[in-house]
């Protein structure tokens, strides 16, 4: 049951952290460098997709 007074919450807190499995080292620059890449994949095929509904819409429109 929560405590009332903020020094019983912070305790609270401290012992639910405690808990907590956190990621290796390791593991979190593996995680980083996956996201990274989406990241960069994601941007190139929104790049690419963007350059040809423009290129698509310039010879239907007629537009330069």
């Amino acid at each position: 049951m929560a405590k009332s007074n903020p020094f019983g919450f912070i305790q609270e807190v401290r012992n639910e952290a405690a808990k907590v499995t956190w990621p290796s080292r390791r593991e979190t620059l593996i995680t980083t460098g996956l996201v990274l890449a989406m990241v960069v994949v994601s941007s190139l095929f929104f790049l690419f997709t963007d350059t040809i509904i423009r290129w698509s819409l310039g010879l239907i429109l007629g537009a330069r």
